[in-house]
């Protein structure tokens, strides 16, 4: 994996922050606006609250993709080193598997 995908993961996360902020924001507004006004002014923030929320989930369903993309290559990383060294594998499963044990049985 790239050294930068971090940054760009957090770059995303943030884009994502700010699209959900902008979606509630626009919410409260047309709450505010509709309890006062009805007509063109209503429609119009009915109309932003909807384009906010279709981009807010656009970016969900991308970082939600974007996810599950990099758990399928760490997936795929995972088991060509398993298959590339078995036994190192097996002992480092092991030796996991031990500290685990020592951790859950002194409790």
């Amino acid at each position: 994996m790239p050294d930068t995908e971090p940054a760009v993961s957090q770059v995303n996360r943030d884009k994502l922050i700010a699209d959900v902020k902008v979606v509630l924001a626009d919410a409260e507004d047309l709450l505010r606006a509709t309890a006062s006004m009805t007509g063109d002014k209503a429609a119009e923030l009915r109309e932003r609250a909807g384009e906010s929320i279709k981009r807010a989930k656009v970016r969900l369903q991308d970082a939600q993709d974007a996810a599950a993309e990099r758990t399928r290559a760490m997936a795929n990383a995972t088991d060509d080193y398993v298959h590339e060294h078995p036994w190192q594998a097996v002992g480092v499963a092991a030796g996991v598997g031990f500290l685990l044990g020592l951790l859950v049985g002194r409790r």
